[in-house]
């Protein structure tokens, strides 16, 4: 299995990568998260100082690794977050979605202007917009107006949907063969976290990105169809795409305990995907690390075991 386009390239020219940036501490929150997780890896990885943010010392358990510090805070609680910025120049932006997002990432951007932070590099996500009738899209779109207005230097990141929340489907592919999903004849261009991450990297620890926004994907568009038929090559065994009505799909987050805006959230997120209004491919990751993106094929290589 290759290193990948992330951390390949960063163990190759990581000493020149830290050089860049030498003494910079970064702020990496959301730290624990799937993409987190290896941002704060990737830059271990270049020789940067990396502080990540968590809310226990049991969370950070993952985290522990050479030249990474442990700051225990909160976006929820305003007077931690002065002291987990303190020595800091840079941040990465990056909480789960939650009705309070523009609240909470507020309370960081308002203590990072505090604490002279010179550059933000913010997770958003594709298609944000204060018009979008995605609720969470229209969030990510609030909170970059917030850091816009903060006039900290910033980037955005605005990935589309991820390769691993394929992970979610691995039961219904195990027991039945089959992967239940409301999006149509619809293609998206999803894309593995490790990509987003590597382009976080490059953003945090490079040159000339300040005030860029990168839609981030993968190098190509695949239907429902598409997906089964990629895993089914994975595992060895037959998987089927079964198209799903949007209200049916509900219930069943619901059932499995999504709380009620996440479901709607979804639910209007995969119209957009029915509607083919989100098969667009970007050459972002390519053009920032220097390595393509992970192909679909590849990931479901990696992780067949967990759909057999």
């Amino acid at each position: 299995m290759r290193a990948g386009p992330a951390f390949g390239r960063i163990r190759s020219h990581g000493q020149a990568a830290g050089r860049r940036r030498e003494g910079t501490m970064i702020l990496v929150t959301g730290a624990t998260g799937k993409t987190g997780i290896d941002v704060v890896k990737g830059l271990s990885i270049v020789g940067a100082g990396v502080r990540a943010l968590v809310r226990s010392e049991e969370k950070a358990a993952r985290l522990r690794r050479p030249g990474v510090e442990i700051a225990i805070g909160d976006l929820g609680e305003p007077a931690t977050l002065a002291s987990a910025l303190r020595g800091c120049d840079r941040v990465f932006l990056c909480s789960s979605a939650d009705p309070r997002q523009v609240e909470l990432q507020g309370n960081l951007v308002r203590a990072a202007k505090d604490a002279g932070i010179r550059h933000v590099v913010r997770m958003s996500g594709l298609g944000a917009s204060l018009d979008s009738p995605v609720s969470f899209s229209r969030w990510h779109a609030e909170t970059e107006k917030q850091l816009i207005a903060s006039g900290i230097p910033w980037t955005f990141l605005r990935p589309h949907f991820f390769m691993q929340n394929l992970l979610g489907f691995a039961g219904s592919v195990r027991a039945q063969g089959t992967l239940f999903m409301p999006m149509k004849s619809g293609k998206i261009s999803l894309v593995d976290t490790r990509d987003i991450a590597a382009v976080a990297v490059e953003a945090l620890t490079g040159a000339g990105h300040e005030r860029k926004i990168y839609d981030i994907t993968g190098p190509e568009a695949l239907s429902g169809h598409d997906l089964a038929q990629q895993l089914s090559k994975a595992i060895g065994k037959p998987v089927r795409y079964v198209d799903v009505p949007p209200e049916e799909a509900k219930k069943g987050m619901l059932s499995a305990g999504a709380p009620e805006w996440m479901a709607d959230a979804m639910i209007a997120l995969y119209g957009i995907f029915a509607a083919s209004r989100a098969a667009a491919v970007s050459p972002v990751v390519e053009q920032v690390t220097g390595y393509p993106a992970r192909r679909f094929e590849e990931w479901a290589r990696e992780n067949a075991a967990a759909f057999r």
